[in-house]
């Protein structure tokens, strides 16, 4: 492992699960949050006790409400909510070193400008060499030192592999690639198709339809990923197929939860148990992206009706199972 400085940004479950990461082999990980509350709890009880109950944060994990924290990191893991990705980054802007390697750690899509996290912090932070790291990962399994593997993207592939060497432990595993769209794309996507899993799921409609719906699901993600430039690799890989396989097979995705209990008689508005749901916020846009690429998204198009209550889940999956039918490629 190199020794680059690393600071965390965002003290939810990912974050502390990174930054625990993170301290292995350094002696001071700094962990902002933006809620002094939230700091308070975890320097007092050194754990997320809501999300991450039991598992305690390293020893060298420093959490802090100043953002100053990052000051002279040569590495920021960029860990809070998508939509709040320009505000953060905006805000570390006068703190962050020349040449720092900012590396977006959430799956979503701006919703008001449509653009992909990448776009956000090249545009909020001009100094700052942008990277992204996703991948089939649950923060718990990662916390617990379980074996986990994920793709970190970044446009140099010296920077790339520098990262990947900074992050990697015994049981967590960066591969690195140049493909930071296409690792982009398959993180924000992947989470509107959990949450039609989940809904599958709380159905009832059996296995047959769930790995039918996974395999459908991929067809759409290829789709608009190869149709906005993605390469076909990286769809394959960790942060596109393997991120859709987990996350569309497990209630511990919150997008999966989500789906399920709307799937069982939820409204939306209540479906999330008061966490946060990405891929909520992301299938609007994700279906306008598609409509504006000419790709055909209909999984994608019968969750945002159902989200926009403009149809049930009953409806919708009537109107996947009456399409048209057509060849499979």
């Amino acid at each position: 492992m190199t020794r680059d400085s690393i600071a965390v940004l965002g003290a939810g479950a990912w974050g502390v699960a990174l930054a625990n990461v993170a301290a292995q082999g350094r002696t001071r990980v700094p962990l902002w949050a933006h809620d002094a509350a939230h700091v308070a709890a975890l320097e007092q009880h050194r754990e997320n006790r809501r999300h991450l109950p039991g598992l305690p944060l390293a020893c060298a994990v420093t959490p802090t409400a100043d953002l100053a924290c990052i000051r002279g990191a040569e590495i920021v893991l960029a860990v809070v909510p998508a939509q709040a990705m320009r505000d953060v980054a905006r805000a570390a802007r006068p703190h962050l070193a020349d040449g720092a390697a900012f590396v977006i750690c959430a799956k979503g899509i701006e919703r008001d400008r449509r653009r992909f996290m990448s776009e956000v912090v090249a545009e909020e932070l001009p100094q700052a060499k942008p990277a992204v790291l996703s991948g089939p990962s649950f923060a718990a399994d990662v916390c617990k030192g379980l074996p986990t593997a994920v793709t970190l993207a970044a446009q140099e592939e010296s920077l790339a592999q520098r990262l990947c060497e900074a992050l990697s432990t015994k049981t967590f595993r960066p591969y690195r690639s140049t493909d930071l769209l296409g690792v982009e794309i398959g993180g924000a996507a992947k989470n509107v198709f959990a949450i039609a899993a989940g809904m599958a799921s709380g159905r009832e409609l059996g296995a047959s339809a769930q790995a039918a719906l996974i395999a459908r699901s991929f067809a759409e993600l290829t789709r608009l990923g190869r149709a906005l430039g993605a390469r076909s690799e990286t769809l394959m890989g960790l942060s596109g197929l393997g991120d859709l396989v987990l996350t569309c097979g497990s209630a511990q995705s919150r997008n999966f939860a989500f789906g399920q209990r709307l799937g069982r008689g939820a409204a939306a508005k209540d479906a999330s148990g008061g966490k946060l749901t990405e891929g909520a916020f992301t299938a609007h846009v994700l279906v306008e992206m598609a409509k504006a690429a000419g790709v055909e998204m209909p999984i994608a198009e019968a969750v945002d009706d159902i989200l926009a209550a403009r149809l049930s889940v009953d409806a919708a999956i009537d109107a996947l199972l009456m399409r048209p039918l057509k060849a499979e490629s």
